[in-house]
């Protein structure tokens, strides 16, 4: 299974202008509140969208919500579909913005 990842990891990759797939499954007025870059498909979208991403079975994603329980389902949901690579950003954007 894949390895989850620290929202301090997610940081330094940020900043240091690394280009990876970041996914944020929260719901679009908690992306206007705050985001940090991620493409939003909310966790109840993933299932109508999973073709956006289809081509990224085999790459790294990383998904967060706001505290980690939302992108835990839509690592387990994608790892369902083939997705071979999904990590969670542990603690999810409560824990980004606390750094």
């Amino acid at each position: 299974m894949n390895e989850d990842i620290t929202c301090q990891k997610v940081k330094e990759r940020l900043e240091n202008g690394e280009k990876f797939n970041f996914i944020d499954v929260r719901e679009e007025w908690e992306y206007e509140e705050a985001n940090i870059g991620a493409t939003l498909i909310p966790l109840g979208d993933l299932p109508n969208r999973i073709s956006e991403i289809e081509h990224l079975k085999n790459e790294e994603i990383i998904v967060h919500c706001k505290s980690g329980a939302r992108s835990g389902r839509a690592k387990k949901f994608l790892n369902s579909q083939g997705f071979t690579n999904v990590r969670n950003m542990e603690g999810g954007i409560t824990a980004y913005l606390e750094l």
